[in-house]
């Protein structure tokens, strides 16, 4: 059985796991959805922003790839999407789950290193960390492009423990508040991959994609993993 104090690096998201964003993703996939001429009303707009809602935390240019049907159109409906939010980020709609910070901490001050991990493209991730003062609370910080694939993919989980230099995928904690973090961290082989309940997916839907533990909130992190 793995003990949960050999732990040696925790994935963190940030939208919805250790950033609250005041609802900023759907705002701004609104403004991207009409600025690629979608309905702002009616089935076509309610299906498109359920489809956002289920596949929170996967790479956003993914998500409008699906839902527009072409390049062209997903590139522009992206640009749209990063520059509302990015304003939202300018205009104060972000700050920290409570606790998150010092959940941080004590997990680096115990020896676990963490990766902060986005859906989001490099510049917004950057423009968030800036924004909340955040720019060296982790040891790494990534965003699909690091890696390769976004979630659903295992790929940033697994490019984290390779820029950790972690020795093992079983000594990885995953942590999120979507369906799509559950199976990145299962499919990267890690042995806690924990749902919290401060963002868009419930309990019913986190332990549905497999989630080994389920979190009130990221501030519990610590106590999972340095118990011993």
């Amino acid at each position: 059985m793995q003990d949960n104090s050999d732990i040696a690096l925790a994935v963190l998201d940030m939208a919805g796991t250790t950033v609250a964003d005041d609802g900023a993703v759907i705002a701004a996939f609104d403004d991207a959805a009409t600025a690629v001429g979608l309905p702002v009303a009616g089935p076509e707009r309610d299906n498109a922003r359920r489809y956002v809602l289920d596949t929170m935390g996967q790479s956003k240019i993914v998500v409008f790839r699906a839902l527009f049907g072409s390049e062209r159109k997903a590139a522009e409906a992206n640009a749209a999407f990063e520059s509302a939010y990015e304003r939202y980020v300018d205009e104060g709609a972000l700050e920290p789950i409570p606790g998150a910070e010092e959940a941080i901490a004590k997990l680096r001050a115990g020896g676990v290193k963490v990766a902060l991990t986005t859906g989001f493209s490099r510049s917004t991730q950057h423009r968030i960390l800036t924004a909340l003062d955040w720019t060296e609370v982790a040891d790494l910080v990534l965003a699909p492009a690091d890696a390769g694939r976004g979630r659903p993919y295992p790929d940033l989980v697994l490019t984290a423990l390779l820029r950790a230099e972690v020795d093992d995928v079983r000594r990885v904690a995953v942590v999120g508040d979507t369906a799509s973090d559950i199976t990145s961290g299962l499919r990267a082989g890690a042995s806690i991959v924990a749902g919290t309940l401060t963002g868009a997916h419930n309990a019913q839907a986190l332990r549905e994609a497999g989630a080994t533990h389920i979190l009130d909130t990221i501030a519990e992190l610590p106590d999972l993993l340095l118990s011993a």
